[in-house]
């Protein structure tokens, strides 16, 4: 009797085990499934939908890829597994390299958008690079406000603003020579030559001034 219930208890522990053991199986084929699934439902996603939600994604993805690489010690198919989850690694990191160089270049964009707004006006000039707006009624106002904001603000510009504004300036210019043509004053142009040499200088030097600090920090 005592033999007989060894045995059904030795039995029951082995379906218990055998239980438990299946059962970690079958947990770890869903990780991994779920972060397989996951990574292709991204690629289904809006392009600026993921760049909108890019760090909830990524947080949800490191979740389930951390998951799915820990389900593996419970898989005895485990190199099947693994080619799985490199093949959707892959696939999330060209996705991730795609988001990241979308996201820099609006980041680019942005900053030239609003360097734009600031000297020229809300919303003046766009990528186009238009000065049509820009008459001899108008013209002086807008040095003034250009060259006022460029002085204001010369210390926080990098090397790449200072590049954009030199771009923004000569555009202007240009416009001047048209503008000359339909009749502008003799009393805003000497007023605007006085702007020019004011700003000449001022933006060859602290164009210089963050060059070189930009060399500095890249040589700590």
């Amino acid at each position: 009797m005592e033999k007989r219930n060894l045995f059904l208890g030795l039995t029951l522990v082995s379906l218990v085990f055998a239980s438990c053991k299946d059962e970690k199986v079958t947990q770890a084929e869903k990780s991994v499934d779920k972060y397989v699934v996951y990574v292709d439902s991204i690629n289904t996603i809006e392009s600026a939908t993921i760049k909108t939600n890019w760090q909830t994604i990524d947080d949800g993805y490191q979740i389930r890829v951390t998951d799915a690489e820990f389900a593996l010690e419970n898989l005895k198919e485990k190199e099947k597994a693994q080619e799985k989850i490199n093949a959707s690694k892959a696939k999330y990191e060209a996705l991730k390299a795609q988001i990241i160089a979308d996201m820099q270049a609006d980041a680019i964009v942005n900053s030239k958008q609003t360097l734009r707004n600031e000297l020229l006006g809300e919303g003046k000039i766009g990528n186009d690079m238009n000065f049509e707006w820009v008459n001899k009624n108008n013209i002086l106002a807008v040095y003034q406000q250009f060259v006022d904001v460029a002085q204001t603000n010369k210390d926080k510009y990098s090397r790449e603003d200072w590049d954009e504004i030199k771009l923004l300036y000569e555009a202007l210019d240009s416009r001047k020579n048209t503008v000359e043509n339909e009749g502008l004053s003799s009393k805003d142009n000497r007023k605007i030559a006085g702007l020019k040499l004011k700003f000449a200088p001022m933006y060859t030097l602290n164009r210089m001034g963050s060059k070189n600090e930009e060399m500095q920090k890249a040589k700590q």
